[in-house]
């Protein structure tokens, strides 16, 4: 039985944990990380889930994604899910979240990884991953539109492909900031 920690609103542990799967109490929440890897240029790795897959079946998802277990950091359960579905030993203990999204049961931590592995690299845990390819953002928008791809908002797609090599809310130069203006 895995077991994961719960928080409040605002993310701060309760000292709870439940069972995975369990429905939530009232003003309890969870967390999950999801990992987008992408190459040099500028494709994401993407993953087709199994068939026996409960929730989205034989649909292609984002990276990785995964639970966090209980007494486990953010950092950690990304790497541990990396390793696990993809097979890639991928240090993630100074990584913070470029992203954290807000959804009905918790939060989301969103990380990016730059990577150009090779599909032949890739040792696919078999009770979930299916298969695995590169695509451009364009591919993974047509695959949402044909139903072969979980049912994403679209801008949440060009939101995930909008990130690598981006640090921040700033585009332009920061110069303001070091003058104390």
């Amino acid at each position: 039985m895995e077991l994961i920690d719960l928080f409040d609103k605002h993310r701060r542990p309760t000292g709870y944990v439940t069972a995975r799967g369990n429905t939530l109490a009232t003003g309890m929440y969870r967390l999950v990380v999801h990992i987008c890897i992408f190459n040099s240029r500028g494709e994401m790795l993407i993953q087709q889930r199994q068939s026996t897959k409960k929730i989205f079946p034989d649909k292609w998802d984002i990276s990785v994604g995964g639970q966090v277990d209980a007494g486990e950091t953010s950092e950690f359960a990304a790497q541990r899910e990396i390793e696990e579905e993809l097979g890639l030993s991928i240090d993630m203990s100074h990584a913070r979240p470029y992203a954290t999204m807000s959804f009905e049961e918790g939060f989301d931590d969103i990380y990016i990884v730059r990577s150009d592995a090779a599909l032949s690299d890739l040792t696919l845990q078999q009770e979930e991953v299916k298969a695995a390819d590169w695509a451009s953002r364009e591919q993974v928008q047509e695959m949402i539109r044909n139903g072969a791809f979980i049912p994403y908002h679209p801008v949440y797609i060009d939101f995930l492909f909008s990130l690598p090599g981006t640090e921040g809310t700033f585009e332009q130069d920061q110069s303001w900031n070091e003058s104390g203006k």
